[in-house]
């Protein structure tokens, strides 16, 4: 076998070739990007219709909102991303309409879309909070999913590490800028150099799978319409909060050093813990 283009050293996976792009189409280069975005799009898409059979609703609300709201999240994950990285796009701002060079943010994907659904069931009269639990899982498994995307493109890796789960790359095909920890332990292997980095991909894809099992059982135990969303910020904002801390491609507020993701993070979780309680007291006073 030639040298792999990614390799788990410590746990024995060796990827001989990684090609971003999937394949071609009339001369138009497919990305396994897309593809495994349209995948995740879609399980989400079918959980949530499985889910609004269970508690009566009418399944075809989300496939009315998905229409209107897939191409809002995609326009608030770049707008997020490029006001947080607004130094690379002041001096040409054609390049914030450049999405094939990647650049989307999810927690803009998420806020949009929180915006989009509450106008949605304003409009159908609907729970919206009803409608947020039902979508709350199929979010959470998207971005489990969607996770994959980043690792066909040698993306939103760590630090260097040599931990158990430590990540190599083919320094040259990696399109970003490395920090100093990360080149100053860099590996040669038949004549080719590697970088060496927490795949914090895969961290969140883990983790975005446990807090999955974990909603589903927690659904059938809520105490009112909201509690499941509500825990999904909390178990997504937890891990979120310290993956983004190993992260070398964060969106930092300005010139402070912040990782605005991380400090979202944890507002929401601390915001979501106080609905929770607040709720669940009120449900107890009216039930007296």
């Amino acid at each position: 076998m030639s040298a792999p283009e990614v390799w788990f050293p410590h746990i024995g996976i060796k990827i001989g070739k990684l090609d971003p792009v999937a394949f071609k189409l009339f001369g138009i280069s497919v990305y396994w990007y897309g593809i495994i975005i349209g995948l995740a799009v879609t399980c989400g898409l079918l959980l949530a219709m499985e889910e609004a059979k269970r508690t009566n609703q009418d399944p075809n609300y989300y496939v009315d909102f998905l229409l209107y709201d897939l191409i809002a999240a995609i326009i608030g994950a770049r707008l997020y991303y490029v006001i947080f990285s607004w130094e690379d796009y002041k001096d040409n701002w054609l390049r914030i309409f450049a999405l094939r060079e990647g650049g989307l943010a999810i927690y803009g994907g998420i806020i949009t879309s929180v915006i989009v659904a509450w106008i949605f069931t304003k409009k159908k009269n609907i729970s919206f909070g009803l409608f947020a639990d039902t979508a709350a899982p199929s979010l959470i498994l998207g971005q489990a999913i969607g996770r994959w995307g980043n690792f066909f493109n040698q993306e939103a890796f760590g630090r260097y590490t040599d931990s158990l789960f430590a990540m190599r790359l083919i320094k040259e095909n990696v399109n970003q800028y490395l920090t100093p920890d990360i080149l100053n332990n860099t590996i040669l292997f038949e004549g080719i150099e590697y970088i060496q980095v927490h795949p914090t991909f895969l961290y969140e894809c883990l983790w975005n799978l446990l807090v999955l099992f974990f909603l589903l059982w927690y659904k059938k135990r809520k105490k009112f319409n909201g509690e499941v969303f509500c825990m999904y910020l909390i178990g997504y904002g937890l891990g979120r909060s310290w993956i983004e801390g190993l992260r070398i491609d964060q969106l930092q507020i300005g010139s402070t050093g912040l990782a605005v993701s991380q400090l979202l993070s944890i507002l929401l979780v601390v915001c979501s813990i106080f609905l929770i309680i607040n709720n669940r007291k009120n449900t107890k006073e009216i039930k007296k």
